[in-house]
């Protein structure tokens, strides 16, 4: 069995209707399971980001990009490692209020883990952290063996690599280069 690798698969297109459906088949089809998937605007006015990750090998994930990349609808997609981007993920816990309250040093738990409390009423207590799965996910251990976790979400990742410029600019940028280069024979 080969390794697998957690890759973040970077996705650049215009914001088309059923991009995502033909996007999510791909990996489908290579029997990829996404763990993630966010999508929004970028940087580049009417391009939009599609941030996806998944565990996989390097063969398979090159070949998955190669595949993404055929579609009309893609500008370009590329893949990275963890080390190669700046990510987070937040996440949202929301506790029974007096629950919440017996827990023995309250701000001290918060102060801890880098949260904050987003609403507190009667009812319940909403806490926001952001950060890397293993930073949810401690809170949510530490929070669950003191008192019931009522509610829970993740977001999906969002990450931006480490170079100066996006990377699609890049891109763009040269195709403009050699459009003018073209024009100019």
């Amino acid at each position: 069995m080969t390794d697998k690798t957690l890759y973040t698969v970077t996705i650049f297109s215009e914001n088309t209707v059923g991009l995502l459906g033909q996007v999510t088949s791909v990996f489908i089809r290579r029997f990829l399971n996404i763990e993630t998937l966010s999508v929004s605007q970028s940087a580049i006015k009417g391009i939009h980001k599609f941030t996806i990750t998944v565990f996989s090998d390097k063969e398979t994930i090159e070949k998955v990009v190669r595949q993404i990349d055929k579609s009309v609808d893609v500008l370009k997609t590329y893949y990275n490692t963890d080390d190669e981007l700046i990510h987070q993920e937040i996440a949202l816990y929301k506790l029974p209020t007096p629950d919440f309250l017996k827990i023995g040093s309250v701000e001290k738990l918060i102060r801890k883990h880098n949260a904050q409390i987003l609403e507190i009423n009667e009812i319940c207590v909403v806490i926001q952290k952001t950060g890397h799965y293993a930073d949810s996910q401690s809170l949510f251990d530490e929070l669950s063996e003191n008192i019931k976790v009522l509610q829970f979400i993740r977001s999906g990742r969002i990450a931006v690599n480490t170079s100066k410029t996006e990377r699609l600019s890049d891109m763009l940028a040269e195709i403009d280069k050699r459009n003018g280069h073209e024009e100019n024979n």
